[in-house]
Protein backbone atom coordinates (compact mmCIF):
# COMPACT_ATOMS: atom_id res chain seq x y z
CA UNK A 1 0.00 0.00 0.00
CA UNK A 2 1.42 3.58 -0.84
CA UNK A 3 2.79 5.44 1.78
CA UNK A 4 2.27 8.69 0.31
CA UNK A 5 -0.51 10.47 2.41
CA UNK A 6 -3.61 10.67 0.88
CA UNK A 7 -4.25 14.06 2.91
CA UNK A 8 -1.46 16.53 3.69
CA UNK A 9 -2.41 20.08 5.32
CA UNK A 10 0.32 22.36 6.34
CA UNK A 11 0.44 25.68 7.88
CA UNK A 12 -3.40 26.08 8.05
CA UNK A 13 -4.92 29.46 9.57
CA UNK A 14 -8.15 30.74 9.81
CA UNK A 15 -9.92 33.27 11.73
CA UNK A 16 -13.59 34.55 11.95
CA UNK A 17 -13.85 37.88 12.88
CA UNK A 18 -10.03 38.73 13.99
CA UNK A 19 -10.84 35.73 16.04
CA UNK A 20 -7.86 32.84 15.55
CA UNK A 21 -9.70 29.55 15.76
CA UNK A 22 -6.62 27.40 13.61
CA UNK A 23 -3.03 28.57 14.04
CA UNK A 24 -0.16 27.04 11.67
CA UNK A 25 -2.23 23.67 11.68
CA UNK A 26 -0.79 20.24 9.89
CA UNK A 27 -2.59 16.89 9.46
CA UNK A 28 -1.50 14.07 7.92
CA UNK A 29 -3.70 10.72 6.01
CA UNK A 30 -2.13 7.67 4.74
CA UNK A 31 -4.09 5.53 2.24
CA UNK A 32 -5.70 2.43 4.59
CA UNK A 33 -5.32 4.56 7.92
CA UNK A 34 -7.97 5.21 10.97
CA UNK A 35 -6.76 8.09 12.46
CA UNK A 36 -8.28 9.55 15.38
CA UNK A 37 -8.69 13.96 14.99
CA UNK A 38 -8.97 14.85 18.72
CA UNK A 39 -9.31 17.96 21.23
CA UNK A 40 -11.23 19.19 23.59
CA UNK A 41 -15.06 21.28 22.31
CA UNK A 42 -13.65 24.19 20.26
CA UNK A 43 -10.32 23.18 19.52
CA UNK A 44 -11.04 23.24 15.66
CA UNK A 45 -11.12 19.70 14.80
CA UNK A 46 -14.33 20.80 12.69
CA UNK A 47 -12.80 24.28 11.54
CA UNK A 48 -9.66 22.28 9.70
CA UNK A 49 -12.49 19.26 7.85
CA UNK A 50 -14.56 22.34 6.58
CA UNK A 51 -11.52 23.85 5.58
CA UNK A 52 -10.29 20.65 4.12
CA UNK A 53 -13.74 19.70 2.60
CA UNK A 54 -14.27 23.17 1.05
CA UNK A 55 -17.42 24.55 2.89
CA UNK A 56 -14.52 27.22 4.68
CA UNK A 57 -12.27 28.88 2.61
CA UNK A 58 -8.65 28.75 4.62
CA UNK A 59 -6.47 32.19 5.18
CA UNK A 60 -2.96 30.85 5.28
CA UNK A 61 -1.96 27.05 4.53
CA UNK A 62 -1.72 24.28 1.76
CA UNK A 63 -3.57 21.16 1.12
CA UNK A 64 -2.87 17.91 -1.16
CA UNK A 65 -4.73 15.43 -2.08
CA UNK A 66 -2.76 12.37 -3.73
CA UNK A 67 0.49 14.80 -3.78
CA UNK A 68 -1.50 17.05 -5.21
CA UNK A 69 -1.95 20.87 -4.62
CA UNK A 70 -5.92 21.34 -4.35
CA UNK A 71 -7.91 24.59 -3.41
CA UNK A 72 -11.82 23.11 -3.07
CA UNK A 73 -14.11 26.04 -3.65
CA UNK A 74 -17.02 23.74 -2.19
CA UNK A 75 -17.86 20.51 -1.17
CA UNK A 76 -18.38 19.39 -4.27
CA UNK A 77 -15.43 19.82 -5.31
CA UNK A 78 -14.29 17.33 -2.08
CA UNK A 79 -16.68 15.17 -3.31
CA UNK A 80 -15.44 14.72 -6.75
CA UNK A 81 -11.74 14.06 -5.53
CA UNK A 82 -12.82 11.16 -3.33
CA UNK A 83 -13.75 12.98 -0.14
CA UNK A 84 -16.66 12.40 1.57
CA UNK A 85 -18.08 13.07 5.29
CA UNK A 86 -20.13 10.92 7.51
CA UNK A 87 -22.11 13.95 9.75
CA UNK A 88 -23.39 13.29 13.04
CA UNK A 89 -26.42 14.05 11.52
CA UNK A 90 -27.37 11.98 9.09
CA UNK A 91 -28.26 13.39 5.58
CA UNK A 92 -31.37 10.23 5.32
CA UNK A 93 -34.83 11.32 3.55
CA UNK A 94 -36.45 9.13 5.59
CA UNK A 95 -39.50 8.40 3.32
CA UNK A 96 -37.41 7.09 0.56
CA UNK A 97 -35.97 3.90 0.24
CA UNK A 98 -32.20 2.27 1.21
CA UNK A 99 -31.98 2.39 -2.82
CA UNK A 100 -33.28 5.61 -3.40
CA UNK A 101 -31.54 7.44 -1.01
CA UNK A 102 -28.22 5.70 -1.93
CA UNK A 103 -28.96 7.12 -5.72
CA UNK A 104 -30.12 10.31 -4.68
CA UNK A 105 -29.04 13.08 -7.10
CA UNK A 106 -27.30 10.22 -9.35
CA UNK A 107 -30.16 8.10 -10.26
CA UNK A 108 -29.28 5.26 -13.19
CA UNK A 109 -31.25 5.83 -16.20
CA UNK A 110 -32.00 4.43 -19.46
CA UNK A 111 -33.90 5.64 -22.91
CA UNK A 112 -33.88 9.81 -23.97
CA UNK A 113 -36.44 10.30 -21.54
CA UNK A 114 -34.02 9.42 -18.71
CA UNK A 115 -36.30 6.91 -17.08
CA UNK A 116 -34.91 5.63 -13.96
CA UNK A 117 -34.03 2.48 -13.85
CA UNK A 118 -34.92 0.86 -10.29
CA UNK A 119 -34.24 -2.58 -11.09
CA UNK A 120 -30.67 -1.56 -11.70
CA UNK A 121 -30.28 0.13 -8.69
CA UNK A 122 -32.14 -1.91 -6.41
CA UNK A 123 -29.16 -4.36 -7.40
CA UNK A 124 -26.01 -2.18 -7.16
CA UNK A 125 -27.34 -1.20 -3.56
CA UNK A 126 -27.51 -4.78 -2.82
CA UNK A 127 -24.02 -5.22 -3.88
CA UNK A 128 -22.24 -2.18 -2.79
CA UNK A 129 -24.15 -3.27 0.82
CA UNK A 130 -23.08 -6.68 0.71
CA UNK A 131 -19.63 -5.58 -0.35
CA UNK A 132 -19.52 -4.12 3.45
CA UNK A 133 -20.88 -6.97 4.95
CA UNK A 134 -24.18 -5.73 5.54
CA UNK A 135 -27.96 -7.89 4.74
CA UNK A 136 -30.62 -5.07 4.32
CA UNK A 137 -33.48 -4.82 1.94
CA UNK A 138 -32.62 -2.15 -0.54
CA UNK A 139 -36.39 -1.48 -0.81
CA UNK A 140 -37.35 -0.83 2.53
CA UNK A 141 -37.97 3.06 3.34
CA UNK A 142 -34.96 4.53 5.11
CA UNK A 143 -36.98 5.98 8.00
CA UNK A 144 -37.98 2.51 9.50
CA UNK A 145 -34.67 1.77 9.97
CA UNK A 146 -32.03 2.33 13.26
CA UNK A 147 -30.04 5.00 13.31
CA UNK A 148 -26.69 2.79 13.13
CA UNK A 149 -28.28 1.34 9.94
CA UNK A 150 -29.31 4.22 8.04
CA UNK A 151 -25.23 5.19 8.84
CA UNK A 152 -24.57 2.08 7.09
CA UNK A 153 -26.52 3.46 3.52
CA UNK A 154 -24.25 6.79 4.16
CA UNK A 155 -21.06 4.92 4.43
CA UNK A 156 -22.38 2.42 1.12
CA UNK A 157 -23.22 5.95 -0.76
CA UNK A 158 -19.61 7.21 -0.17
CA UNK A 159 -17.93 3.34 -1.41
CA UNK A 160 -20.30 3.61 -4.25
CA UNK A 161 -18.72 7.17 -4.97
CA UNK A 162 -15.00 5.80 -4.77
CA UNK A 163 -14.29 7.39 -1.67
CA UNK A 164 -10.31 7.35 -0.92
CA UNK A 165 -10.84 9.82 2.48
CA UNK A 166 -14.09 9.26 4.46
CA UNK A 167 -14.34 11.31 7.42
CA UNK A 168 -16.28 10.31 11.00
CA UNK A 169 -17.90 13.17 12.93
CA UNK A 170 -18.72 11.28 16.28
CA UNK A 171 -19.97 8.23 14.58
CA UNK A 172 -20.93 5.65 17.31
CA UNK A 173 -23.10 8.72 19.19
CA UNK A 174 -26.06 6.83 18.99
CA UNK A 175 -25.51 3.77 18.03
CA UNK A 176 -26.11 0.74 20.35
CA UNK A 177 -23.26 -1.77 21.49
CA UNK A 178 -24.16 -4.28 18.29
CA UNK A 179 -24.54 -1.36 15.79
CA UNK A 180 -20.98 0.08 16.92
CA UNK A 181 -19.42 -3.38 16.34
CA UNK A 182 -21.19 -4.07 12.89
CA UNK A 183 -19.44 -0.46 12.07
CA UNK A 184 -15.96 -1.36 13.37
CA UNK A 185 -16.12 -4.24 11.28
CA UNK A 186 -17.13 -2.00 7.88
CA UNK A 187 -14.19 -0.16 9.14
CA UNK A 188 -11.88 -2.54 9.13
CA UNK A 189 -13.02 -3.89 5.31
CA UNK A 190 -12.69 -0.40 4.33
CA UNK A 191 -9.16 -0.33 5.75
CA UNK A 192 -7.95 -2.99 3.64
CA UNK A 193 -9.38 -1.41 0.33
CA UNK A 194 -7.12 1.42 1.16
CA UNK A 195 -9.17 4.26 2.48
CA UNK A 196 -8.36 6.64 4.60
CA UNK A 197 -10.52 7.22 7.77
CA UNK A 198 -10.88 10.91 10.04
CA UNK A 199 -12.42 9.39 13.01
CA UNK A 200 -13.43 12.21 14.95
CA UNK A 201 -14.95 11.11 18.67
CA UNK A 202 -14.47 11.89 22.22
CA UNK A 203 -14.91 8.20 23.32
CA UNK A 204 -11.01 7.32 24.59
CA UNK A 205 -11.98 3.15 24.46
CA UNK A 206 -13.00 3.52 20.78
CA UNK A 207 -10.04 5.27 19.48
CA UNK A 208 -7.62 2.87 21.29
CA UNK A 209 -9.54 0.10 19.86
CA UNK A 210 -10.05 0.87 16.13
CA UNK A 211 -7.38 3.70 15.45
CA UNK A 212 -3.30 3.94 14.02
CA UNK A 213 -2.46 7.29 14.86
CA UNK A 214 -4.25 9.96 16.75
CA UNK A 215 -3.67 13.71 16.20
CA UNK A 216 -3.88 16.29 18.71
CA UNK A 217 -5.33 20.27 19.01
CA UNK A 218 -5.48 22.32 21.27
CA UNK A 219 -7.25 25.59 21.12
CA UNK A 220 -6.81 25.62 17.59
CA UNK A 221 -3.02 24.37 17.30
CA UNK A 222 -1.65 21.15 16.44
CA UNK A 223 0.01 19.98 19.64
CA UNK A 224 1.17 16.30 18.95
CA UNK A 225 0.97 13.23 16.47
CA UNK A 226 1.23 10.05 17.98
CA UNK A 227 1.11 6.11 16.98
CA UNK A 228 -1.64 4.46 19.39
CA UNK A 229 0.86 1.78 19.86
CA UNK A 230 3.28 4.19 21.55
CA UNK A 231 0.79 6.52 23.83
CA UNK A 232 -1.79 6.26 26.54
CA UNK A 233 -5.14 7.53 27.63
CA UNK A 234 -3.73 9.68 30.01
CA UNK A 235 -0.85 11.29 27.83
CA UNK A 236 -3.22 12.16 24.97
CA UNK A 237 -6.09 13.85 27.60
CA UNK A 238 -2.80 15.83 28.66
CA UNK A 239 -1.90 16.62 25.29
CA UNK A 240 -5.32 17.79 24.86
CA UNK A 241 -6.01 19.57 27.68
CA UNK A 242 -2.43 20.95 28.31
CA UNK A 243 -2.29 19.56 31.90
CA UNK A 244 -2.75 16.93 34.22
CA UNK A 245 -5.90 15.79 34.76
CA UNK A 246 -5.95 13.40 37.13
CA UNK A 247 -8.37 10.51 37.39
CA UNK A 248 -10.82 9.83 35.03
CA UNK A 249 -13.26 9.92 37.65
CA UNK A 250 -13.56 11.98 40.79
CA UNK A 251 -14.23 10.50 43.99
CA UNK A 252 -16.93 10.21 45.41
CA UNK A 253 -16.71 10.65 48.94
CA UNK A 254 -20.75 11.45 49.85
CA UNK A 255 -23.19 11.26 52.78
CA UNK A 256 -25.75 9.27 51.29
CA UNK A 257 -29.60 10.17 53.06
CA UNK A 258 -32.63 9.07 53.02
CA UNK A 259 -34.69 7.83 50.62
CA UNK A 260 -36.17 11.08 48.36
CA UNK A 261 -37.88 9.94 45.18
CA UNK A 262 -39.53 6.34 44.68
CA UNK A 263 -41.33 4.81 41.82
CA UNK A 264 -43.85 1.89 41.63
CA UNK A 265 -45.20 -0.17 39.01
CA UNK A 266 -44.41 2.61 36.25
CA UNK A 267 -46.03 1.24 33.01
CA UNK A 268 -46.67 2.34 29.35
CA UNK A 269 -48.09 -0.28 27.31
CA UNK A 270 -45.38 -0.95 24.56
CA UNK A 271 -42.57 0.74 25.84
CA UNK A 272 -41.74 -0.12 29.71
CA UNK A 273 -43.60 -2.22 32.01
CA UNK A 274 -43.57 -2.11 35.80
CA UNK A 275 -40.60 -0.34 36.92
CA UNK A 276 -39.71 -0.23 40.66
CA UNK A 277 -36.44 1.90 42.18
CA UNK A 278 -35.69 4.32 44.36
CA UNK A 279 -33.00 7.02 44.91
CA UNK A 280 -31.86 8.67 48.23
CA UNK A 281 -30.28 12.28 49.44
CA UNK A 282 -27.18 12.94 47.53
CA UNK A 283 -27.17 9.41 45.52
CA UNK A 284 -26.09 9.32 41.98
CA UNK A 285 -28.27 5.80 40.49
CA UNK A 286 -26.66 4.84 37.37
CA UNK A 287 -29.52 3.69 34.80
CA UNK A 288 -27.64 0.98 32.07
CA UNK A 289 -29.23 -0.32 29.15
CA UNK A 290 -29.03 -0.81 25.26
CA UNK A 291 -29.99 1.74 23.15
CA UNK A 292 -34.07 1.33 22.64
CA UNK A 293 -34.23 -0.85 26.12
CA UNK A 294 -36.82 1.97 27.17
CA UNK A 295 -34.40 4.15 29.64
CA UNK A 296 -35.41 7.39 28.12
CA UNK A 297 -39.01 6.67 28.10
CA UNK A 298 -39.64 5.55 31.54
CA UNK A 299 -37.47 9.12 31.93
CA UNK A 300 -39.88 11.44 29.77
CA UNK A 301 -42.84 9.27 32.14
CA UNK A 302 -41.39 10.61 35.37
CA UNK A 303 -40.89 14.08 33.97
CA UNK A 304 -44.96 14.25 32.81
CA UNK A 305 -43.29 14.30 28.90
CA UNK A 306 -45.00 11.26 28.14
CA UNK A 307 -48.36 9.95 29.47
CA UNK A 308 -48.44 6.59 31.36
CA UNK A 309 -50.82 3.60 31.94
CA UNK A 310 -50.55 2.87 35.56
CA UNK A 311 -48.07 3.10 38.67
CA UNK A 312 -47.16 5.38 41.24
CA UNK A 313 -44.57 8.53 42.20
CA UNK A 314 -43.69 9.73 45.24
CA UNK A 315 -41.04 12.48 46.56
CA UNK A 316 -40.04 12.48 50.38
CA UNK A 317 -42.34 9.29 51.01
CA UNK A 318 -45.71 12.04 49.65
CA UNK A 319 -47.55 10.53 46.38
CA UNK A 320 -47.58 12.95 43.62
CA UNK A 321 -49.22 13.28 40.52
CA UNK A 322 -47.24 14.51 37.10
CA UNK A 323 -48.95 14.91 34.34
CA UNK A 324 -46.95 17.54 32.18
CA UNK A 325 -43.12 18.68 32.74
CA UNK A 326 -44.71 21.99 34.89
CA UNK A 327 -45.90 19.23 37.22
CA UNK A 328 -42.16 18.02 37.51
CA UNK A 329 -40.44 21.16 37.75
CA UNK A 330 -43.06 22.27 40.48
CA UNK A 331 -42.17 19.21 42.77
CA UNK A 332 -38.69 19.79 42.26
CA UNK A 333 -37.60 17.36 39.16
CA UNK A 334 -35.10 19.19 36.41
CA UNK A 335 -34.36 16.64 33.57
CA UNK A 336 -31.54 17.51 30.73
CA UNK A 337 -32.71 15.41 27.88
CA UNK A 338 -29.92 13.68 25.72
CA UNK A 339 -30.53 16.18 22.81
CA UNK A 340 -29.19 18.94 23.76
CA UNK A 341 -30.07 20.85 20.40
CA UNK A 342 -33.77 20.11 19.95
CA UNK A 343 -34.77 19.60 23.40
CA UNK A 344 -32.54 21.41 25.84
CA UNK A 345 -31.63 24.44 24.05
CA UNK A 346 -33.04 27.50 22.10
CA UNK A 347 -30.15 27.97 19.66
CA UNK A 348 -31.18 31.14 18.32
CA UNK A 349 -31.23 32.54 21.72
CA UNK A 350 -28.04 34.34 24.14
CA UNK A 351 -26.55 32.65 26.98
CA UNK A 352 -28.69 34.72 28.89
CA UNK A 353 -31.73 33.96 27.19
CA UNK A 354 -31.55 30.29 28.03
CA UNK A 355 -30.29 30.78 31.25
CA UNK A 356 -33.22 32.87 32.19
CA UNK A 357 -35.59 30.59 30.65
CA UNK A 358 -36.29 28.58 33.51
CA UNK A 359 -35.66 31.21 36.26
CA UNK A 360 -38.21 33.44 35.56
CA UNK A 361 -39.68 33.75 39.21
CA UNK A 362 -35.90 34.47 40.53
CA UNK A 363 -35.07 37.02 38.28
CA UNK A 364 -39.33 39.17 37.65
CA UNK A 365 -41.37 40.73 39.80
CA UNK A 366 -45.11 41.30 38.68
CA UNK A 367 -44.26 40.07 35.35
CA UNK A 368 -41.25 42.15 34.75
CA UNK A 369 -37.64 41.06 34.38
CA UNK A 370 -35.23 42.67 36.58
CA UNK A 371 -31.93 42.81 34.14
CA UNK A 372 -30.04 43.11 37.47
CA UNK A 373 -31.10 40.31 38.56
CA UNK A 374 -31.16 38.35 35.43
CA UNK A 375 -27.84 39.19 34.71
CA UNK A 376 -26.36 38.72 38.25
CA UNK A 377 -27.98 35.18 37.76
CA UNK A 378 -26.41 34.72 34.66
CA UNK A 379 -23.14 35.58 35.40
CA UNK A 380 -22.63 33.58 38.40
CA UNK A 381 -23.76 30.49 36.39
CA UNK A 382 -21.33 31.36 33.71
CA UNK A 383 -18.61 31.91 36.38
CA UNK A 384 -19.50 28.76 38.46
CA UNK A 385 -19.71 26.08 35.39
CA UNK A 386 -16.63 27.79 33.58
CA UNK A 387 -18.53 28.52 30.36
CA UNK A 388 -15.97 29.49 27.96
CA UNK A 389 -17.81 32.32 26.37
CA UNK A 390 -17.38 35.58 24.77
CA UNK A 391 -19.99 36.99 26.63
CA UNK A 392 -23.78 36.78 28.09
CA UNK A 393 -24.91 37.53 24.91
CA UNK A 394 -23.60 35.31 23.01
CA UNK A 395 -26.03 32.86 20.91
CA UNK A 396 -25.62 29.24 22.41
CA UNK A 397 -25.28 28.00 18.75
CA UNK A 398 -21.93 29.95 18.46
CA UNK A 399 -20.35 27.68 21.75
CA UNK A 400 -18.76 23.83 21.44
CA UNK A 401 -20.95 21.28 22.34
CA UNK A 402 -19.26 20.55 25.79
CA UNK A 403 -20.39 24.23 26.86
CA UNK A 404 -23.59 23.76 25.52
CA UNK A 405 -24.32 20.95 27.61
CA UNK A 406 -23.08 22.99 30.52
CA UNK A 407 -25.52 25.90 29.71
CA UNK A 408 -28.18 22.91 29.83
CA UNK A 409 -27.24 21.57 33.46
CA UNK A 410 -26.93 25.35 34.45
CA UNK A 411 -30.27 26.31 33.94
CA UNK A 412 -31.72 23.70 35.75
CA UNK A 413 -29.42 24.28 38.69
CA UNK A 414 -31.16 27.58 38.96
CA UNK A 415 -34.64 26.04 40.19
CA UNK A 416 -32.78 24.05 42.85
CA UNK A 417 -34.08 21.00 42.17
CA UNK A 418 -34.57 18.01 44.01
CA UNK A 419 -33.88 15.28 41.70
CA UNK A 420 -32.31 16.26 38.53
CA UNK A 421 -32.30 13.32 35.78
CA UNK A 422 -29.36 13.51 33.07
CA UNK A 423 -30.26 11.72 30.11
CA UNK A 424 -27.07 11.06 28.31
CA UNK A 425 -24.95 13.89 30.46
CA UNK A 426 -21.80 14.16 28.46
CA UNK A 427 -22.74 12.43 24.52
CA UNK A 428 -19.95 14.54 22.22
CA UNK A 429 -18.17 16.01 25.01
CA UNK A 430 -14.20 16.24 25.42
CA UNK A 431 -12.48 14.72 28.44
CA UNK A 432 -11.87 18.31 29.78
CA UNK A 433 -15.71 18.95 30.24
CA UNK A 434 -16.55 15.72 31.14
CA UNK A 435 -14.64 15.84 34.41
CA UNK A 436 -16.29 19.45 34.76
CA UNK A 437 -19.51 18.07 34.93
CA UNK A 438 -18.64 15.05 37.10
CA UNK A 439 -16.99 17.29 39.82
CA UNK A 440 -20.67 19.42 39.27
CA UNK A 441 -22.55 16.77 40.02
CA UNK A 442 -20.53 15.85 43.22
CA UNK A 443 -21.30 18.89 43.79
CA UNK A 444 -25.40 19.01 43.67
CA UNK A 445 -25.30 15.53 45.21
CA UNK A 446 -23.13 17.53 48.68
CA UNK A 447 -26.63 19.43 48.55
CA UNK A 448 -28.06 16.82 48.77
CA UNK A 449 -29.40 16.75 45.09
CA UNK A 450 -30.72 13.24 43.95
CA UNK A 451 -28.94 12.38 40.99
CA UNK A 452 -30.47 9.65 37.55
CA UNK A 453 -27.96 9.63 35.22
CA UNK A 454 -28.25 7.75 32.17
CA UNK A 455 -25.62 6.39 30.43
CA UNK A 456 -24.76 4.29 27.41
CA UNK A 457 -20.87 4.54 28.29
CA UNK A 458 -20.35 2.02 30.65
CA UNK A 459 -17.12 3.47 32.06
CA UNK A 460 -19.00 6.72 32.99
CA UNK A 461 -21.96 4.40 34.76
CA UNK A 462 -19.08 2.53 36.61
CA UNK A 463 -17.14 5.72 37.82
CA UNK A 464 -19.79 8.20 38.60
CA UNK A 465 -23.01 5.87 39.79
CA UNK A 466 -23.36 4.73 43.50
CA UNK A 467 -26.06 2.08 42.35
CA UNK A 468 -26.88 0.96 39.15
CA UNK A 469 -30.37 -0.61 37.61
CA UNK A 470 -30.49 -1.99 34.04
CA UNK A 471 -33.09 -1.55 31.68
CA UNK A 472 -33.70 -4.61 29.34
CA UNK A 473 -36.59 -4.39 26.45
CA UNK A 474 -38.29 -2.25 28.94
CA UNK A 475 -38.02 -4.13 32.26
CA UNK A 476 -35.94 -3.72 35.04
CA UNK A 477 -33.37 -6.87 35.12
CA UNK A 478 -30.97 -6.04 37.94
CA UNK A 479 -29.83 -3.69 40.98
CA UNK A 480 -26.45 -3.65 40.97
CA UNK A 481 -24.65 -1.95 44.05
CA UNK A 482 -21.42 0.12 43.08
CA UNK A 483 -18.90 -2.07 44.84
CA UNK A 484 -19.99 -5.42 42.88
CA UNK A 485 -20.33 -3.49 39.57
CA UNK A 486 -18.40 -4.52 36.42
CA UNK A 487 -18.85 -4.08 32.72
CA UNK A 488 -19.54 -8.04 32.28
CA UNK A 489 -22.35 -7.72 34.81
CA UNK A 490 -24.18 -4.80 33.64
CA UNK A 491 -23.89 -6.42 29.83
CA UNK A 492 -25.26 -9.51 30.87
CA UNK A 493 -28.33 -8.06 32.33
CA UNK A 494 -28.65 -5.22 29.80
CA UNK A 495 -28.76 -8.55 26.80
CA UNK A 496 -31.34 -10.20 29.09
CA UNK A 497 -28.75 -12.65 30.28
CA UNK A 498 -30.00 -11.86 33.73
CA UNK A 499 -33.20 -11.38 35.91
CA UNK A 500 -32.54 -10.30 39.32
Amino acid sequence: MSTVPVIEMKGINKAFSGNKVLENVEFQLLPGEVHALMGENGAGKSTLMKILTGIYERDQGTVWVKGKEVHFQNPKEAEKAGIAVIHQELNIIPHLSVYENMFLGKEITFGRFGVTNDKEMKKKTKEYLNRLGIDMDPTVEAGSLSVGQQQMIEIARAVAANTEVLIMDEPTAALTEREIESLFKVIASLKKEGVGIVYISHRMEEIFQICDRISVLRDGQFIDVKSINETSFDEIVRLMVGRQLGERFPERNIEIGEERFRVENLTRKGNFEKINFSVHKGEILGVAGLMGAGRTEIMQAIFGFRPHDEGRVFIDNKEISIKTPFDAIQTGIAFVTEDRKSQGLILELSVRENYSVTNLNKISKNGLISSQKENRLVDEMIEKLKVKTSGRELSVKSLSGGNQQKIVIGKWMGIDPKILILDEPTRGVDVGAKKEIYQLMNELTKLGVSIIMVSSELPEILGMSDRIIVIHEGKLTATIQRSEASQEKIMQSATGGSKK
